[in-house]
């Protein structure tokens, strides 16, 4: 006994990991944001303002152009309509109100409310523009980040930073591009307010110009203050968050249910969801106390500018520097310029806040840009006869490692070629360097003598078919699941659709669907229906088979067949059918007496090709792929009850 008691041990680790989950590097500049001061604000506002209004101007000049004539014009209305206040004003308060100066004071007031009609028809008028541009900013700013992010190579999507990147630009970019257009059409609105204000109270009398801001400023410095408080939260909450994340999927998701109640972790999943959001909570309400902290010192310190501005006010009566008539045109001016310059601080802070967001969006943009293939220089003569590797490797974003190094082969049309070996040796990574999804690190690939790197990707791409175990499910019907690499192609009576399905076995799956092709395969619609692992591979082959392309790339693509199923999908992979004959047909597999009849057998090994030749020549060799097959024929002897024989 060493005398250790039970309460010194330790309290169970977290599940969602303590430190492999930080700040992610596109979030750092929050820091710097949650540090800024007013300056910066000043700095920032106006270059996003400007930015905004570009992307306005380059979706829509007429209704730019109209937006900002409408919030000019609604400045020089509100400028009037406080002159013409202080004119009424005047006519009644000059020398005391009596019943012939109300009268005599009636087309001011008329005018003072024409003023306001025409102010609320202005508003609207904005608000009508605004609502006709700021929706076709938001959707050519979404349009800008899909072609981008369409065009950029398979292996970019390899990179976690970048697919973060992505994912948080779509998430809040365009959404952020849609209310920095609204709020700098506001920021715009309350200048030209604050302006007119001022304007009208520096006629009445020059020192009140800049006494009317006086209660504005510590309502803008809390504004300020209460951003900087919100981004230090998120910095300092950033991947409890996303740790939130995970187990809140872990615990809603369809697809993790069967085994989260299979293996009863409810209760842990609870627990650890909980762990989480106690910090979470504790923080914000850290954050909720501090936030009503600084409004209630922003409130003050306001009133108290409220007061010295009045106390102003009172003493220009009292010194007969302004006339007692004018002391109510220039208090409404001074609350109209206090308003209107309180909400002009607090829309150039909401510009800074977005200016991070943006920057975002603009980076997901530029780094698109930078994955996206070379323009091309040369061109494709046709299908492909022969495809060569020479020392091809690659590796993948942020990788010091090869995942697949100095690989030499040849193939040739009508040829089947399986890829083999252990799970993680490359055999995904080489069959996407033979299609061109992937571009090699080093060395080459190419068809017909012209390097995959130097053509057109989609000229290269639609020549080739894959089938892959965990296939796409499309949220369309089973006809277009299987149309879906060939839309455009015109197959009257629908026999090449009825030709793959039935080489795939997907004729007896759609037989089973209630509506047959028209099916919606999708659980998100009411009437729509989901397959199995086994059904959704055979699509996946009919898929395949339907585009007809001279590569196809088949990786583990029966993994979820029985096995009358997967031998007859691997003998239409391997061209009995007498398609073969015209494609190279790439198998991907573990299950290696699928691939004893294949042209070309490439054993691979930690991303090294260590054996190459026919069934029989590997076997003879005795070497890696031997000791495989011979493996899983024992094993599959012994399942059967055979005898320990292997075939040869």
């Amino acid at each position: 006994m060493t005398g250790e008691r039970v309460g010194d041990k330790p309290g169970p680790a977290p599940l969602i990991g303590v430190d492999d989950i930080g700040t992610p590097s596109w979030a750092q500049g929050y820091e710097s944001v949650a540090k800024a001061g007013l300056p910066a604000v000043a700095r920032a506002a106006p270059r996003t303002a400007v930015l905004a209004a570009r992307w306005a101007w380059q979706t829509s000049r007429p209704l730019t152009i109209a937006t900002a004539v409408l919030e000019l014009l609604a400045g020089v209305i509100t400028a009037f309509g406080l002159l013409a206040t202080a004119n009424v004003f005047s006519r009644l308060l000059e020398q005391g109100p009596t019943p012939e100066r109300v009268v005599a004071a009636l087309p001011a007031l008329a005018v003072v409310v024409a003023a306001a009609a025409a102010r609320g028809l202005l508003d609207a008028a904005v608000a009508g523009v605004s609502g006709a541009l700021v929706p076709r900013v938001e959707q050519r700013a979404q349009d800008m980040l899909h072609t981008a992010v369409i065009g950029v190579e398979l292996a970019a999507f390899d990179d976690p930073d970048f697919a973060e990147l992505v994912e948080r630009a779509t998430t809040q970019g365009p959404d952020r591009v849609r209310a920095v257009v609204r709020d700098t059409g506001d920021l715009l609105a309350s200048l030209v307010s604050v302006t007119a204000a001022v304007v009208t109270a520096g006629l009445l009398h020059p020192l009140l110009a800049p006494v009317v801001l006086l209660a504005a400023l510590p309502r803008g410095w809390a504004s300020i203050r209460t951003a900087r408080l919100m981004f230090s939260n998120f910095v300092r909450t950033n991947s409890h968050r996303r740790r939130l994340g995970v187990t809140s999927g872990l615990i809603t998701g369809r697809d993790e249910a069967a085994e989260v109640r299979a293996f009863t972790t409810q209760e842990v999943l609870l627990r650890e969801h909980r762990r989480i959001s106690d910090e979470i909570t504790r923080d914000a309400v850290r954050l909720e106390r501090d936030r009503t902290s600084v409004q209630l010192v922003g409130r003050t310190l306001a009133g108290v500018g409220t007061a010295a501005a009045y106390l102003v006010l009172a003493f220009l009566i009292y010194a007969g520097s302004l006339e007692l008539a004018l002391a109510g045109a220039a208090a409404l001016a001074m609350r109209t310029a206090a308003q209107a310059a309180t909400t002009t601080i607090f829309q150039a802070n909401r510009l800074y806040e977005a200016t991070f967001y943006l920057d975002l969006y603009r980076s997901a943009l530029t780094d698109a840009a930078s994955r996206r293939r070379l323009p091309p220089v040369a061109e494709l003569h046709g299908d492909p006869e022969v495809i060569t590797l020479a020392g091809a490797s690659f590796r993948y974003p942020g990788q010091d490692e090869y995942a697949l190094a100095d690989v030499d082969v040849t193939m040739r049309r009508g040829e089947v070629i399986a890829l083999v070996g252990e799970n993680g040796s490359g055999k995904s990574t080489l069959a996407k360097l033979i299609t061109g999804l992937y571009l090699p690190t080093a060395g080459s690939v190419t068809w017909d003598g012209v390097d995959t790197a130097a053509v057109d990707a989609g000229a290269l791409h639609a020549r080739v078919a894959v089938v892959l175990q965990d296939p796409v499910h499309w949220p369309m019907t089973a006809e277009n699941n299987v149309r879906i690499g060939r839309l455009e192609r015109a197959d009257p009576g629908s026999e090449q659709l009825d030709a793959a399905a039935r080489l795939s076995g997907t004729d007896t799956v759609v037989a089973d669907l209630p509506n047959g092709w028209a099916t919606v395969l999708s659980r998100m619609f009411q009437t729509g229906r989901d397959l199995s692992g086994g059904q959704w591979q055979r699509l996946s082959v009919a898929r395949g088979l339907y585009r007809d392309a001279p590569l196809v790339v088949a990786d583990e693509p029966t993994a979820a067949l029985d096995a009358r199923a997967e031998h007859a999908v691997f003998g239409t992979l391997h061209g009995r059918s007498g398609a073969g004959a015209q494609r190279i047909t790439v198998l991907v597999t573990h299950r290696l007496a699928n691939v004893r009849h294949a042209d070309q057998i490439l054993v691979l090994e930690q991303g090294r090709l260590i054996e190459h030749g026919r069934h029989e020549e590997l076997m003879a060799h005795g070497g890696t792929y031997h000791e495989l097959f011979t493996l899983q024929a024992r094993a599959y002897a012994e399942s059967a009850g055979e005898p320990d024989t292997v075939p040869a």
